[in-house]
C-alpha cells in the first residue's frame, strides 16, 4: 500500500462493520504462508508425535510401567495442546483476530494453561521416579508401583485444571485491570491480562517444581557419576551375580534419567522466556511489543511437539515400536507382546 493512501483505507477491522471491532494487524501474504507452515507443523507434531508416544505404551505389554504410564500421561496432555490449543492460537496469532467467540476465548485459555501445567507437573513427578530409580534401584519397584503412579497422574490433572478453572471462569486473574481488560476484549479480541498476584503465583507455580527438578537431576548425575566410578574400579574383580545385576539396572535406570533430563532441560529452555516475559511485562505495565509476545508463546508451545522427538532420539523401544506402527504389524494379535529391548537391556 503507497503513502498517499489515507488512514482510513489502511485501517482493517476483525469484523466490519461491526462496532466495537478490534482492529486487525495482518502479515503480508507471504509472511502468514512461513508462519502458518512454522505454527502448523509444531500443531501436527504435537498430535501426531505424542499419539504416537501413547499409542507404543499402552499397546506394547512390555512397555506397561509405572515411569512409562507417567509419560505417557505426559504426552496426553502435549497431545492435548496440539489439539485445543495451538490451531486456535494460530490462527489468533497470524490474523490477530479471534474468530472463536467469547466464550470459547474463556475455555481455549483455561486449557493453555491447565495442560501446560499439567505437563510440568508430570515432569516433576517423573524426575522424582528418576531420583528413587537411581539412587536406590534395587528398592525402587516396592516404592513406586503403579498405584502410585496413578495417584501421581491423577494429581497432574486434576490440580492444573481447578487451578486453570478457578481461575478464568472467576475472572479473579483481572482484578484491578477490568478498564485494560475491556480495552483489550474489543470484538475478535481474546488477550487475557493478569494482575501481579496472580502472574507471580503463576511464576512460582512454575519456579518451585523447576527448582526441584533441578535439584532432583542434579543429584541423579552426581549419584551416576559415583556409580560409573564404583563399577570401572571393580571391572577387575569378579562380581558376585547380585553385584552384576545390580550394576545392570543401576546402568538402565541411568540411560532412562539421562533421557529423562533432556526432556525437562528441553521444557525449562522452552518456557523460562515466557514465563520471565509475564513477570516482567505484568510489573512494568504490559510494554512486551506483541511479536515478542508471540515468539514467548510459540516457544512454549513447540515444547509440546518436541518430546516425541527426543524420545525418537534416545529411546531404542520407541524406535521399534514406531517401526511396528508404522508398518501396519500393530494389528497383529501378536504384536502387544513383541520384546521392543535389546538384550543387553
Amino acid at each position: 500500500m503507497n503513502s498517499n493512501s489515507s488512514p482510513s483505507a489502511a485501517l482493517q477491522l476483525c469484523y466490519e462493520n461491526v462496532n466495537g471491532s478490534c482492529v486487525k494487524t495482518p502479515y503480508s501474504p507471504g509472511s502468514r504462508v512461513i508462519l502458518y507452515t512454522v505454527f502448523g507443523f509444531g500443531a501436527v507434531l504435537a498430535v501426531f508425535g505424542n499419539l504416537l508416544v501413547m499409542t507404543s505404551i499402552l499397546h506394547f505389554k512390555q512397555l506397561h510401567s509405572p515411569t512409562n504410564f507417567l509419560i505417557a500421561s505426559l504426552a496426553c496432555a502435549d497431545f492435548c495442546v496440539g489439539v485445543a490449543v495451538m490451531p486456535f492460537s494460530m490462527v489468533r496469532s497470524v490474523e490477530s483476530c479471534w474468530y472463536f467467540g467469547r466464550s470459547f476465548c474463556t475455555f481455549h485459555t483455561c486449557c493453555d494453561v491447565a495442560f501446560c501445567y499439567s505437563s510440568l507437573f508430570h515432569l516433576c513427578f517423573i524426575s522424582i521416579d528418576r531420583y528413587i530409580a537411581v539412587t536406590d534401584p534395587l528398592v525402587y519397584p516396592t516404592k513406586f508401583t503403579v498405584s502410585m503412579s496413578g495417584i501421581c497422574i491423577g494429581i497432574s490433572w486434576v490440580l492444573p485444571l481447578v487451578y486453570s478453572g478457578s481461575v478464568f471462569y472467576t475472572g479473579v486473574y483481572e482484578d484491578g485491570l477490568e478498564e485494560l481488560s475491556n480495552a483489550l476484549n474489543c470484538v475478535g479480541g481474546c488477550q487475557v491480562v493478569v494482575n501481579q498476584n496472580w502472574v507471580l503465583i503463576d511464576f512460582l507455580s512454575f519456579f518451585i517444581p523447576t527448582l526441584v527438578m533441578i535439584i532432583l537431576y542434579s543429584n541423579i548425575f552426581l549419584v551416576a557419576r559415583q556409580q560409573a566410578k564404583k563399577i570401572e574400579n571393580t571391572g577387575g574383580k569378579t562380581e558376585s551375580s547380585s553385584e552384576s545385576y545390580k550394576a545392570r539396572v543401576a546402568k538402565r535406570e541411568r540411560k532412562a534419567a539421562k533421557t529423562l533430563g533432556i526432556t525437562v532441560v528441553a521444557f525449562m529452555v522452552s518456557w523460562l522466556p515466557y514465563s520471565i516475559d509475564s513477570l516482567i511485562d505484568a510489573f512494568m505495565g504490559f510494554i512486551t511489543p506483541a511479536y515478542i509476545y508471540e515468539i514467548c508463546v510459540w516457544c512454549a508451545y513447540y515444547n509440546s511437539a518436541m518430546n516425541p522427538l527426543i524420545y525418537a532420539l534416545f529411546y531404542p523401544w520407541f524406535k521399534k515400536a514406531l517401526k511396528v506402527i508404522m508398518s501396519g504389524q500393530v494389528f497383529k494379535n501378536s504384536s502387544a507382546t513383541m520384546n521392543l529391548f535389546s538384550e543387553q537391556m
